[in-house]
C-alpha cells in the first residue's frame, strides 16, 4: 500500500474500468441532447446533476463503479435530479452519444471553468447553474453534496450571485470563500478570501489563522508574507512550528520541485546552487529545504542507498519539524525500500510519533508493518488488529489481509535486490 498523501484530482489512474449502471442506482439519461435534458428537467420540475468526467480519471471511475450504483444514492438522485454524464476528453473509442455532446460539453467546461475531475455541476429546473462540487467521496459525502445543491442557502452559485449583487458582509464573504475552495473555483476562492481578510481587524485569532492557512497556497498569496513576518505570533495561537511547516511546504513546492524533478534530466541536481538560490529568498529555510530536496530526489529516483543516508541525516537534524503525514510517509518509504535494519529501527520511532497525538489506522498499519519487519511480530499483530478495528470500510480489507500474513509469519514487504 502506498503511504504518500497525494493531493490533486486529475492524476491518471488506468486500472479501473467504467461499469454499467446498477438497476437500483442512479439512472443517467442516454440519447438526449443538452437542450432536451433542459426541457425534461423543466417538465418534470427536477434539478439537473451533471457528472463532468474524463476517460483517464481514476476518481471518476471509482464513483461510477462504487457510488453511483448504490441504492440509497439512486433513490435520492433519481427522485430529485435528471442525471447526465458528460465526457470532456476525446478518444478513438468514443461512441456517437459521446461525440454528440462534445460541443455542448466543451462550452459548459469553458463557461464554468471545469479544471478538475470529476466536477459535478448542478442546475435548477429552469437550467440555471446553482451549485458545484468536485472529487470522489464515499456515499454519505456524495449524498450531502446532492442535498446541498437543492438547498438555496448552501448553493455555491446562488451565494456567489448574492456577493456579486452587493451582499459583502464578512460572514457571507467567509462562507463564499470556503464554498469556492471546496468547489475548486480557485480564482474566486482567492479573490473572495482576500476580500474577507480585509474586513478583519484581528487576523491573529485561531479562526482567522485557520482561514488564512486554507488560502495560502503559494508565495504570492496574501497570507504568505503574513506568516513569514509573524511566525512566533502565529505559532503562539496555532501551535509550535505550524507557521514554518506551512511556509516550508510552499518553498519546497516552488523552489525545490522544479529543480530536482526535471524530466529527462540525467545529472544530479546542483544542490549547492539550489541552496544558494533559496538562501537569497528565504535564508531561514534554505538549509532544511536543501536537505529535504535530497530526500525527495533520491526517493524519486529510487536510489535507496542514498535515500537511506539522506533521510536518516535529515531526520536527525530536522525530524522535530516533521508533521504526522511526513513522519508516516518517510517511515513507509524506509519500510518498503531500505535493507539496513538500523535505518528501519529509526523509521519505527518516526512512525510511532505519527499517531501519538491522534489515532490513525493508516499510521498504525505502517507501525505494525515495521514492527513485523524487525521481527517483533507479536507486537505487530496487536497494532495491526487495532488498525483493522479503527479502519473505514475502504481500508479494512487491505489491513485485514496484512494481519493474516503477519499471523502466518509471511512477509508484508517485497525484498529489494
Amino acid at each position: 500500500m502506498k503511504k504518500w498523501i497525494l493531493v490533486g484530482l486529475i492524476l491518471p489512474f488506468f486500472a479501473l474500468a467504467q461499469t454499467p449502471e446498477s438497476s437500483q442506482g442512479m439512472k443517467f439519461e442516454h440519447g438526449l441532447s443538452w437542450t432536451q435534458v433542459l426541457a425534461k428537467a423543466k417538465a418534470e420540475n427536477k434539478y439537473i446533476f451533471m457528472d463532468c468526467y474524463t476517460t483517464w480519471c481514476g476518481p471518476c471511475k471509482f464513483m461510477t463503479a462504487n457510488i453511483f450504483p448504490l441504492p440509497q444514492v439512486g433513490a435520492f438522485f433519481n427522485d430529485n435530479y435528471i442525471n447526465v454524464k458528460v465526457q470532456l476528453d476525446t478518444t478513438a473509442n468514443d461512441n456517437d452519444e459521446v461525440k454528440s455532446w462534445f460541443k455542448d460539453g466543451q462550452e459548459i467546461a469553458t463557461k464554468y471553468q471545469v479544471r478538475a475531475y470529476p466536477t459535478y455541476l448542478f442546475f435548477d429546473p429552469n437550467g440555471q447553474i446553482v451549485h458545484r462540487a468536485v472529487g470522489s467521496s464515499d456515499a454519505e459525502k456524495f449524498l450531502a453534496k446532492g442535498k446541498d445543491a437543492v438547498t438555496p442557502e448552501k448553493q455555491y452559485y446562488t451565494t456567489l450571485r448574492k456577493v456579486e449583487n452587493g451582499q459583502k458582509d464578512p460572514a457571507t464573504l467567509r462562507t463564499l470563500s470556503l464554498m469556492a475552495l471546496d468547489a475548486y473555483d480557485m480564482p474566486t476562492a482567492n479573490k473572495i478570501s482576500e476580500a474577507y481578510i480585509q474586513t478583519q481587524s484581528d487576523l491573529f485569532t485561531k479562526e482567522n489563522l485557520d482561514f488564512v492557512f486554507k488560502f495560502t497556497s503559494n508565495a504570492k498569496s496574501q497570507g504568505f508574507a503574513m506568516l513569514m513576518n509573524n511566525t512566533e505570533k502565529v505559532n503562539a495561537v496555532l501551535g509550535k512550528g505550524m507557521a514554518e511547516d506551512k511556509l516550508m511546504g510552499i518553498i519546497v513546492q516552488e523552489e525545490v520541485y522544479p529543480v530536482i524533478l526535471k524530466r529527462n534530466a540525467t545529472a544530479e541536481p546542483d544542490f549547492a546552487s539550489l541552496n544558494s538560490n533559496i538562501e537569497k529568498k528565504y535564508p531561514k529555510f534554505a538549509a532544511e529545504a536543501t536537505a529535504k530536496s535530497k530526500v525527495i530526489y533520491y526517493q524519486y529516483k529510487g536510489n535507496w542507498d542514498k535515500f537511506q543516508t539522506e533521510i536518516v541525516a535529515f531526520m536527525k537534524q530536522y525530524g522535530d519539524h516533521a508533521n504526522p503525514n511526513e513522519l508516516n510517509s518517510y517511515a513507509w518509504a524506509v519500510f518498503e525500500n531500505c535493507k539496513d535494519m538500523t535505518c528501519v529501527t529509526e523509521a519505527l520511532n518516526w512512525s510511532k510519533r505519527s499517531f501519538k497525538d491522534k489515532e490513525s489506522p493508516m499510521f498504525m498499519d505502517t507501525y505494525a508493518n515495521i514492527l513485523h519487519k524487525l521481527g517483533k511480530t507479536k507486537e505487530a499483530i496487536e497494532w495491526q488488529t487495532k488498525a483493522v478495528t479503527l479502519a473505514g470500510e475502504t481500508e479494512k480489507k487491505t489491513y485485514q489481509e496484512t494481519l493474516e500474513k503477519m499471523k502466518k509469519g509471511e512477509k508484508t514487504w517485497a525484498e529489494k535486490e
